[in-house]
C-alpha cells in the first residue's frame, strides 16, 4: 500500500481519478472485485464507493450509483443551504455595520435615506415591507410566481394589494409556470383584475421576484421563504428588471395556447419532462423545476414510456433522443417508434 496514500487521490466521489474510475466501473459491471484490485486506489474505500463483501472479505462490492448520486446531491443541498444562511448573515452584518459609520458611511450605502439591501426576517416583516412598497408604487409591478398551480388562499393573501394597485392605475405583469394555467384560482383572479394584469407562462421560471416601479425588488433569502431581501440598489434592481424582461419575451401569453409538440401522443408538458430527463435530472428535480408534484411527474414519465415504446429508463432515454425530444422541437409530422402519423407514409 506504500506510495498510494490519500495525497495522491485528492478528489471526491463526483470526479474520480482515472484508476479509481476503472476499478469502480468494473465493480459495478461485475458485482464485485478482488480486494487486491483496489490496493492502488484507496480513494474508493475512503469515499465508501467500495466496501468489503460480508461473505468473503477478500472481495469488495460497489455502492450502487443511485446511492452515490443521492449522497452527492445531499451534500450539494447542504452546501447551498449553508451558503444561503451565510448570505443572510452577511447582509444583516452589512446593514448593521453601515449604520455605525454615521452620515458619511450611510450615504455611500443608502439611496435617498433607504437601505440599499435590507434583510426582512419573518413573515410579518416581509408583509409590512410589501405593503409599504405597494402604497408607494405608482406605475408598474413585475412579478415571477413559481410553484405551479396557485391556490385560492395564496392568491387571496395579496389580493388587497393588487386591488389597491389597480385602483391607482398601476399596470402589473406576472410570470408563472405553464402548469399554473390549470388552476381555476388564477383564472378567477385574472378575471377580477381585468386588463390591469397581464400574465404569461414558461416551462421554468426563476425563484420568486417582485419589482415595484423598477426601483425596489423583493427576493427570497432562504429556502422556506421565512426571510427575504429588499433591494434598492439601482444596479441590482436594473439587473433583475433585465432578467424579467428577457423571460417575458420568451413566455407565452396566458390567453394563447401552448405550442403543439408536433409528435403524436406527446403533450407539451411531456416534451418538457423528456428534455429534462435527457439532461440526466431525477424525478424530484424535474417536478420542482416545472412546478408539478413528483407523483404527477412520474405519471407523465410512465405515459412517455408507453407512447415511445420504452421498457426501461435507459430505453426511454434512447427513444427520447431518437424522436428529438432531447432538444428544441422538430417540425410537425414526426412519428414515434411503432406509430405513424396520418400525414406520413
Amino acid at each position: 500500500m506504500a506510495g498510494h496514500g490519500t495525497d495522491e487521490h485528492p478528489h471526491g466521489a463526483d470526479r474520480l481519478c482515472e484508476a479509481g474510475d476503472r476499478v469502480y466501473s468494473r465493480a459495478v459491471r461485475r458485482g464485485r472485485v478482488p480486494r487486491r484490485d483496489a490496493e492502488a486506489v484507496p480513494c474508493l474505500l475512503e469515499l465508501a464507493l467500495l466496501h468489503p463483501d460480508p461473505d468473503d472479505m477478500d472481495w469488495l462490492v460497489p455502492t450502487s450509483p443511485q446511492e452515490v448520486m443521492t449522497r452527492l446531491l445531499r451534500g450539494v443541498y447542504d452546501e447551498i443551504s449553508a451558503s444561503q444562511r451565510r448570505m443572510g448573515s452577511a447582509v444583516a452584518a452589512f446593514e448593521w455595520y453601515a449604520g455605525l459609520g454615521g452620515p458619511a458611511t450611510a450615504s455611500a450605502s443608502r439611496g435617498e435615506g433607504t437601505a440599499a439591501i435590507r434583510v426582512l426576517d419573518g413573515p410579518a416583516r416581509i408583509q409590512a415591507a410589501l405593503d409599504e412598497a405597494t402604497a408607494a408604487c405608482t406605475t408598474e409591478v413585475l412579478t415571477v410566481q413559481p410553484g405551479g398551480i396557485r391556490r385560492e388562499h395564496e392568491l387571496s393573501e395579496g389580493l388587497h394589494r393588487a386591488l389597491a394597485l389597480r385602483g391607482r392605475g398601476v399596470r402589473m405583469r406576472d410570470l408563472y409556470n405553464h402548469v399554473a394555467r390549470h388552476g381555476q384560482g388564477l383564472l378567477n383572479y385574472l378575471e377580477l383584475m381585468g386588463d390591469a394584469v397581464e400574465a404569461r407562462t414558461l416551462d421554468e421560471v426563476i425563484d420568486r421576484l417582485i419589482l415595484f416601479d423598477r426601483t425596489v425588488a423583493f427576493i427570497p433569502a432562504n429556502a422556506d421563504r421565512t426571510m427575504a431581501l429588499e433591494l434598492r440598489h439601482p444596479g441590482l434592481v436594473a439587473y433583475l428588471v433585465t432578467v424579467f424582461e428577457r423571460l417575458w419575451r420568451l413566455a407565452i401569453p396566458l390567453t394563447a395556447a401552448l405550442p403543439d409538440t408536433g409528435i403524436e401522443g406527446i403533450s407539451h408538458r411531456e416534451q418538457s419532462i423528456a428534455a429534462l430527463l435527457a439532461e440526466g435530472h431525477q424525478d424530484a428535480v424535474i417536478a420542482e423545476r416545472l412546478g408539478i408534484s413528483v407523483r404527477t411527474c412520474r405519471a407523465h414519465i410512465a405515459r412517455l414510456s408507453e407512447t415511445l415504446g420504452a421498457a426501461s429508463r435507459t430505453q426511454l432515454g434512447v427513444r427520447i433522443a431518437q424522436v428529438g425530444l432531447d432538444g428544441p422541437p422538430r417540425d410537425a409530422g414526426l412519428t414515434v417508434p411503432g406509430r405513424e402519423s396520418p400525414g406520413v407514409r
